[in-house]
């Protein structure tokens, strides 16, 4: 995705949490002899950011970074979500009610710079979105049936409509995936302008959340516009379970070799 010269300034946000519950100290697993977190942090470093900060509450993560010279906020360990942890970097950076923060996953070790600029245009672009969002096309019907690959709909201009564990748009009528053209899988990469995020926070989780286990139901449920666009490229998996790490490992490992 070309970008252009006057892209707007945002920053990044890598919300990194030791205790992972399928992946215990995920962050600072090794990858080719560096710790995930530096993987991602040097793709976010690699985007047209201003800045890019890590924010954790743990120790041996700071120390990591601090002796990469990266940039990190330590934050609250009672957080709920990387959203919250998040949303206090803001508050401590006193970043005013318009800057534009983009929230890339620390378990995202091959996040393509591309897409991380692709979201924060996106919401510059939009003033009526408070929140920007990437999905990819679903082609495999096994995939659009799946509870844990989360589908959207959005009207012509890619407003979101909704979020859904469920398969939406549902084909009534028995149409395949592979005749829908419909179909989106959302990817979970957002741009927030930090007046959104500080109200977010502040809200308790809704209904609709609470059901579908999605915590972007919250923003609409109050009525923040979300905006989601087909991302420039594709994104590869994070890194969820030992399998997804040795897939990364040996990804890595073959393209340095090559």
């Amino acid at each position: 995705m070309k970008i252009p010269a006057d892209h707007p300034e945002f920053i990044v946000v890598i919300p990194a949490r030791l205790n992972s519950t399928r992946l215990p100290g995920k962050p600072l697993l090794d990858i080719g002899g560096k710790p995930m977190v530096l993987w991602v942090v040097q793709r976010a470093l690699a985007s047209q950011a201003t800045a890019v900060y890590v924010a954790t509450d743990d120790e041996s993560i700071r120390s990591v970074c601090d002796a990469a010279g990266i940039k990190v906020c330590m934050t609250n360990p009672a957080h709920p979500s990387g959203t919250d942890r998040i949303a206090e970097v803001a508050r401590q950076l006193q970043l005013p009610a318009d800057t534009i923060v983009v929230n890339v996953q620390g378990d995202e070790p091959l996040i393509p710079p591309a897409v991380i600029n692709q979201v924060a245009l996106n919401l510059a672009q939009r003033a009526y979105a408070g929140i920007c969002t990437l999905y990819a096309p679903i082609k495999d019907d096994a995939e659009f049936y799946n509870p844990n690959a989360v589908k959207l709909v959005t009207d012509t201009n890619g407003k979101v409509l909704y979020f859904s564990r469920a398969p939406i748009p549902y084909p009534r009528d028995g149409l395949t995936v592979s005749t829908l053209h419909q179909a989106k899988r959302h990817i979970g990469l957002y741009a927030y302008r930090v007046g959104v995020l500080q109200q977010f926070v502040q809200w308790a989780p809704a209904e609709l959340e609470q059901v579908e286990k999605l915590e972007q139901l919250r923003a609409m449920a109050h009525g923040i516009s979300i905006h989601a666009q087909e991302c420039c490229m594709p994104i590869p998996a994070g890194v969820d379970t030992p399998e997804d790490l040795a897939d990364v490992r040996n990804y890595l490992q073959n393209s340095y070799q090559s």
